[in-house]
Formats: structure tokens, sequence, C-alpha cells
């Protein structure tokens, strides 16, 4: 394990939690979702625990039943879109890190595709990015199949491919796609949970990915 990646032909970013602090508007939306069900018990600390999982796995641990599972994402996408982001902000260094990273970029996020592009161009940053996948109609993260539509689209290996992400289910989902894997420090996910999947590097900020040079196009 390295704290400094060396340049890597393929990048790969989770959006929350590592591109964009979207936790206000998440859980805002889930809060919404939640309290009209007659909860009201739980707090945002524990929402940014979901952040990058698929929400069934939050109604499945909440004792909700799987009947009601769709209503729930309607009722939350509903709410998330009505956001527009506007509690949303991104991250410092972000932009300045993307725009000296050389390679080919891609997101690998539980968003889908489509509303990952609005996000993207919403904040700035979609010219950084040679391609956008979301999560479309395959399993979520910690399944490996969001990285594994990038690395097929870019016809790269595995070995060319740095995942970047600040959740155990990024890093799961990376080990499982057989790429190199980076966690981040600031996002959602706790330091010693994404340690048990020992990364092969850590970043502070963004900008450190391209500190040691601008990888290969």
């Amino acid at each position: 394990m390295s704290d400094k990646p060396p340049p890597f032909p393929v990048y790969l970013f989770d959006v929350d939690g590592t591109l964009m602090d979207s936790a206000p508007d998440i859980c805002g939306a889930i809060q919404h979702v939640l309290v009209s069900r007659g909860r009201s018990d739980v707090d945002d600390v524990f929402l940014r625990r979901y952040i990058g999982r698929h929400l069934h796995d939050l109604f499945l641990d909440l004792n909700f039943e799987p009947p009601e599972f769709e209503a729930m994402l309607a009722d939350y996408r509903a709410n998330y879109w009505g956001r527009k982001n506007g509690s949303t902000s991104v991250y410092p260094g972000v932009a300045e890190g993307l725009a000296k990273l050389g390679g080919r970029k891609s997101t690998a996020t539980t968003k889908g595709t489509p509303f990952t592009r609005v996000v993207l161009e919403q904040f700035g940053l979609l010219p950084y990015f040679d391609h956008v996948q979301g999560t479309d109609g395959f399993p979520a993260k910690p399944e490996p199949d969001v990285i594994l539509k990038s690395l097929e689209v870019f016809g790269a290996r595995p070995e060319e491919c740095l995942l970047i992400g600040d959740a155990p289910a990024d890093m799961e989902a990376g080990r499982r796609a057989g790429v190199k894997i980076c966690a981040v420090r600031y996002g959602y996910g706790e330091v010693a949970e994404l340690a048990k999947w020992e990364p092969d590097y850590w970043v502070d900020d963004l900008r450190e990915l391209a500190a040691n040079g601008m990888a290969a196009d």
C-alpha cells in the first residue's frame, strides 16, 4: 500500500462522497421518504453510511417490506430531483485534480447515467470525463458491474485502471473487478472500514492523484 498512486491509463471515480458532498440532498430526500412512512427516528449520521449503496439495503435494514421498495424509490427520486442539488457542493481540489490528471476518466456511481451527466454538467465537471457510467439496470456496488461497463467502453484491462472512492462498497467492487483501488479519507466512509479492503492507495485531496505526473493517454 502506498499513499501516492503512479499514473494510470484509466481512472474511474465514485461521485457522492468522492467528487461531491451531496449528503445534504441525499439524506434530505431519504428523510422525506422515511418520515412520510412514520420513521422520524433515523438521523443523517446513520444514513451517510448507505450513500453509494442501493437504497434497498437501507430499507431492508430499517425493516421495511420489499413490496414497498419501488414506491419508496420513486418517492426518493422525485424528491431528490426536486432539490436540484441545491445543497450539494464539489469538494475542494476536485476540479483542479481532474484538470491536471491525464488518462481517460469515467464515473462508477450508483446514480443512473442520465442523472450523473446532469450533476456533472451542473457543477462544471462534465468536460473532464471521457465517459459517464452510472448503474443502469444492473446490480449496484459492491457488485463490480458499473466498473466493468466502463472498462468495456474503453477497451481497457483491469490492471490499467484505478478506482477512486470513499466507501467500503467502492473498495469491494474494485477488488471484485480486479482493478487497483484508491480510498479518499474525506468522504462518507469510515477510514477503519475502508482499511479492511487494504486499498492500494490513499489520498486526502484529488490533486494528489496527479502528484506523480500525468498519466499516458
